[in-house]
């Protein structure tokens, strides 16, 4: 305590303490590290000194045997201290902003405006002659005119001639187009009167062509604050900025397509050999031919070297991880070797093909996890089917979290969503406006009266897996077949911050648990998706941990033919690739194609 710290954590636990010298107590509270509760300095004085006063007499009277022998029924009035301090802790909500209306801008009269606009140029002249004095800027400011004052603090201090020189000829222009407005104003003064001039001068607000021209939607001053969903205004929105292609068919999740002239390059390839051999005619045309029919060498190390040294440049070059474009071409190397190359055919197109079949099988893996047929599975069990998301910051969980939702709810699902970000700002008011965009998409209306998505939220700065088996819980009561766990971001080296994500996972054991990664990412994504496993394992308590089941693959349209970052998170931790994120509008979710991928991937 004397060196200003009166906390001491274990584990992951935090102790704080106080000491009452006079009677020789010391009173200690503990509670979770991960939690941030504000009201434990209050709580820890309260009990402090309603203890005291309580049994003060009987400390006096005894001394120290009376605190070793006696008992102290004190359960009830802790309890009420705990009551009053987490309530008061409730009870301090952030300030509202203002409106415009409570403002003191809004109560100054327009004389009272013209009044101070007139005076602001005549101090600004006053200060600028104090600053200027002495120097050559002194006269040419006495001669500006005071309606002009404003229009000369604009234009930034002279430090030289040439700027002199410059601001001189600004204010001879001015005044000229000052002369010249005044004689226009004079001779049209019979035709248009002055207070239309005005209005026409006066300045109009921007309307943007794909915003909302309504303000009153923008006004959130008297909305609710507690976060119910009927309580905040329901927005006007384009359905065709949110949806994109009207033409689809809904409910389908189509496949990445990707169009290659790889198969037009192999026919190429293919023809030449062909064509040499009936030009060269005679009897070397024909042996070269029989000699490509029967096979030729079988292929060696030092042929394929180059060949594979080209391919693992070119898979870096296409945002693979280099660690694992080394491996995927000594894995291609010791397939290849010894095996004796086929008709028509070089060492190029043979490497080409045979790391093209492995980069498909990859993508590929052995499970496959379907959803739809997964939240059947649990609709007949009669419990919600349950999906965390997790990842690092700004991959674009949340806006991939409400495409999902979208998805689901074309396919006849309910959703409840739960805000479990309880610690970046805007988080829960990001998931609320996504619930109200799909709620206006799919009104309660289309389907019998019942609400398809809904918001669970407890706001911010608290446990973030008491919430997710609350909102969990909450599900199973109203019927809801899926439940959507939004977690916070975080770096895959905060060991505080993946302990809690571990908790979360192990304490509620989801169905389905998402890494959400960008396809931008090259080296960076195996370093997160080792170390998000690693932490999964070591921070659970369980013997079996549970890790990351699948891959949603996010910004993919920002990448063009750069598509290794795919190949790179399902090597490392042979999961699938769920889904895939091709921009911002709701149905622009993919599942994974991986021939369209390893097209791309080949491209020159």
């Amino acid at each position: 305590e004397r060196g200003g710290n009166n906390s001491f954590t274990h584990e992951a636990l935090t102790l704080k303490y106080k000491l009452d010298n006079q009677f020789e107590l010391v009173f200690v509270v503990g509670f979770q590290k991960i939690l941030t509760l504000t009201y434990v300095d209050k709580l820890i004085d309260d009990v402090h000194k309603e203890f005291r006063d309580k049994y003060r007499n009987e400390f006096q009277q005894k001394g120290t045997l009376g605190l070793l022998n006696g008992t102290f029924d004190f359960k009830d009035d802790f309890m009420r201290l705990l009551r009053d301090a987490e309530e008061s802790s409730k009870v301090r909500a952030p300030t509202v902003m203002k409106t415009f209306e409570q403002s003191l801008k809004s109560q100054k009269t327009v004389k009272c405006m013209i009044e101070t606009r007139g005076e602001k140029p005549k101090e600004k002249e006053k200060v600028k002659n104090k600053k200027n004095k002495g120097s050559k800027k002194e006269g040419t400011e006495a001669v500006a005119a005071p309606g002009k004052a404003s229009a000369g603090d604009k234009q930034p201090s002279a430090t030289g001639d040439r700027e002199e020189l410059t601001k001189d000829e600004i204010l001879q222009k001015n005044r000229e187009e000052f002369f010249k407005r005044h004689m226009k104003a004079g001779e049209k003064s019979s035709k248009s009167p002055k207070p239309e001039a005005q209005k026409e001068k006066g300045k109009k607000p921007r309307v943007w062509d794909l915003g909302n021209s309504n303000a009153k939607v923008l006004d959130y001053s008297n909305s609710a604050t507690n976060g119910n969903a009927e309580a905040c205004p329901v927005e006007e929105f384009d359905p065709d900025t949110a949806l994109g292609d009207r033409n689809r068919e809904p409910g389908r999740l189509y496949d990445l397509e990707y169009e290659s002239d790889d198969e037009a390059e192999e026919e190429k390839v293919i023809q030449n050999p062909l064509k040499c051999s009936t030009k060269k005619g005679g009897l070397g045309g024909m042996f070269g031919m029989l000699k490509g029919l029967v096979g030729s060498k079988s292929l060696t190390r030092e042929d394929m070297d180059p060949v594979l040294e080209k391919m693992k440049d070119h898979l870096i070059a296409k945002n693979v991880a280099a660690e694992i474009a080394v491996q995927l071409c000594e894995s291609v190397a010791k397939k290849l070797e010894g095996k004796v190359m086929g008709t028509f055919t070089t060492v190029t197109s043979t490497v080409k093909q045979a790391l093209q079949e492995a980069l498909v099988q990859i993508l590929q893996p052995q499970r496959r996890v379907d959803v739809l047929r997964d939240v059947m599975d649990a609709q007949r069990h009669r419990r919600p089917y349950v999906v965390t998301f997790c990842g690092v910051n700004g991959v674009g969980k949340s806006t991939n979290l409400a495409k999902i939702s979208f998805w689901l709810i074309e396919n006849g699902f309910s959703v409840l969503i739960a805000a479990c970000d309880t610690f970046r700002a805007g988080a829960v008011e990001q998931l609320r406006t996504h619930t109200r965009r799909l709620n206006a998409l799919h009104p309660p209306e289309s389907h019998g009266g019942r609400t398809m998505v809904q918001l669970y939220e407890k706001g911010y700065g608290k446990d973030a897996a008491g919430i997710a088996m609350e909102a969990i819980s909450y599900a199973r009561n109203q019927g809801f077949d899926v439940v959507l766990v939004d977690t916070a971001g975080r770096m895959q080296d905060n060991a505080p911050l993946m302990t809690a994500l571990a908790k979360l996972i192990a304490v509620n054991a989801p169905d389905l648990v998402l890494f959400v990664g960008e396809a931008l990412v090259g080296n960076e994504a195996v370093d997160q998706l080792v170390k998000f496993n690693k932490a999964l394992a070591d921070h659970s308590m369980a013997q079996t941990p549970r890790l990351i089941d699948g891959i949603v693959l996010t910004k993919f349209d920002t990448i063009d033919d750069k598509v290794g970052a795919a190949i790179s998170m399902t090597y490392i931790t042979s999961k699938p690739i769920v889904f895939v994120g091709t921009g911002q509008t709701y149905c622009d979710l993919r599942s994974l194609n991986a021939k369209a991928v390893v097209a791309a991937l080949m491209k020159a």
